[in-house]
């Protein structure tokens, strides 16, 4: 059986999942998922086709030519940390069962 907690999937006979189950892990929230995946970003810097399951405000970030895109999908994370409805995308994350 999988467990979903949050952006992260646990998986069946892995160490996090025995953690998981424990207590012993704590998966990051809506912001913290944001900010990890802006920082990430933000030190990129090679040109690719960049894929992401988020979706900021209604916008999809995944598609080629990174680099002519980087400070658009940088603020656009930005704005979503500061100002997004992170109870609502904690919420539709929540009702995800696949990848």
């Amino acid at each position: 059986m999988l467990v979903g907690t949050g952006g992260l999937t646990l998986f069946p006979g892995t160490p996090l999942l025995a953690e998981a189950r424990r207590g012993e892990f704590d998966p990051l929230t809506e912001k913290e998922l944001l900010e990890e995946l802006k920082l990430f970003v933000e030190n990129l810097t090679v040109d690719c086709s960049f894929i992401t399951h988020h979706t900021i405000s209604g916008v999809n970030l995944t598609g080629p030519n990174f680099l002519d895109r980087k400070e658009k999908i940088v603020a656009a994370l930005d704005r979503e940390i500061r100002q997004g409805d992170l109870d609502r995308m904690a919420g539709i994350r929540g009702r995800k069962r696949t990848l």
